[in-house]
Formats: C-alpha cells, structure tokens, sequence
C-alpha cells in the first residue's frame, strides 16, 4: 500500500503540505478535491518522488520513495502517472508512444513491446489508432494514450493529475470511461479531479485538501451528502 505520514512540502516560504497522514490500500480507489492551490497535486508529486519533502514519510509497499538509498526509477514503475496535459512525442506514433519505456526502461525486445503496446492500446479504445501521430488524435484520444503508455509498465498503482482538466468537455467522458473500466478491474488508483460526479460515483473514498491540510476524508455518501467540515460543504456548494 501506500502510506503517508506527518508529510510536510514547501516551495520556499510556502508551506504546500501540511503534515498529511494518508493510507492507500491496494484495489482502491481515492478522489482528493479541493480549491486550486490546496495541495493536491503537489502530494501526487510527492508519492511519485518528482518533489522532494521536507518532513516526514511516503512510503510505496515499505519502500521509503524519499530514502538516499531508493532506486527511484525502480520504484516509478509501480506508479503509473498521467499529467493534466498528455506529453505525447509527436514524433511516434500512438504505438512507438507506447512501446518507448518498454524497450528503453524496462529493455524489452522490440516484438514483446510492441504486443504490450498493441494490446494496452486495444484496452483505451484505441486500437484502430496504432498508426496515428499524436497530432491527429483529440484532445480526448492523446489523454487515453497517456493512459496507456502509464498501464504498459504494469504499476500497481495509477496517479492521475487532473486528467481532464485540459479538455474539451465533450471528450471529458471518453477519459472518465477509461478511468472507470480500470476502476472496475481493481487497479488501485488516487485521482486529483474537479469532475465530482466521478469522485461521488466511482471513488471509495473521498479526500477533501483546503489550504494544505486534508480537511476531511471518508466514503462519497459521508463527504457528498453529510461532510463534517464546514469547509467542505462550502466547497461542495459553490462546485455545485
């Protein structure tokens, strides 16, 4: 599992994280909302080790991710993330996209990661797409890509960093279809999201960040429909 513990993160005189303490256990599925600016993305940069911390512990299946010592790399590949925005080489196609880690990270050969690719794109929706450079995808289409290009290392977690925050609306539910299917299929996920019909329906459980300090976490039906925080049910409110 994942576990977090009295984390603290500033960005100079900025205190981000306020001495989180989370646990994650393996198959579930955790929604973290909030205000821009409370904190939540940042903690996804500090699970993955792309942020260093300035107080306590993450640690990833008793791995220390902040140790002198961890193979950080090593330990990337059990989490999987996607970005707001899809970082896709626009000069590979969807295929290459997703073969690239195989073969460079995790030194496959070319035949087995191209199977991989052929088969996680297939899983996305995007199995007609093998051919297809990233610039005549959508918006929608590039994030599915991401997505894949996160599933073909096999994590045993996903991260996902506001996934559609950068789309149109209309191909904001091809996304959450995709992230839906890998919820249903037991992958253990934390997703920083703005979309509260998918936290509420999807999540079990939901985490609510204000200022830097998780205010209040528990199942959808306590935070959506009987949230203890003033905070949260003002958040809730103006979201609604």
């Amino acid at each position: 599992m994942i576990s977090i513990r009295d984390l603290h993160k500033y960005f100079g005189s900025l205190h981000v994280l306020k001495g989180i303490n989370l646990d994650v256990e393996k198959g579930e599925v955790l929604s973290v909302i909030g205000a821009s600016g409370s904190g939540k993305s940042t903690l996804l940069y500090c699970i993955n080790g792309l942020e260093p911390i300035q107080g306590g512990s993450v640690t990833v299946d008793g791995t220390d991710v902040h140790a002198k010592g961890t193979d950080i790399n090593k330990l990337r590949q059990k989490l999987g993330m996607v970005f707001q925005q899809w970082n896709s080489f626009p000069h590979l196609t969807a295929q290459q996209n997703v073969e690239l880690a195989l073969k460079i990270v995790k030194k496959l050969p070319r035949d087995q990661a191209r199977e991989i690719a052929f088969r996680q794109l297939n899983h996305v929706g995007l199995g007609d797409k093998l051919d297809v450079y990233p610039s005549a995808l959508s918006g929608g289409q590039q994030q599915r890509l991401a997505i894949a290009r996160a599933l073909a290392m096999e994590p045993t977690y996903m991260l996902f960093d506001e996934a559609t925050s950068a789309l149109d609306p209309e191909l904001v539910g091809e996304v959450l279809d995709t992230m839906r299917l890998l919820a249903e299929e037991g992958m253990t996920m934390i997703c920083v999201t703005h979309e509260m019909g998918f936290a509420r329906d999807v999540s079990d459980r939901v985490a609510f960040f204000h200022k830097g300090v998780m205010e209040e976490i528990g199942p959808p039906a306590q935070i959506f429909g009987d949230a203890q925080s003033e905070q949260t049910r003002k958040f809730l409110a103006n979201v609604r």
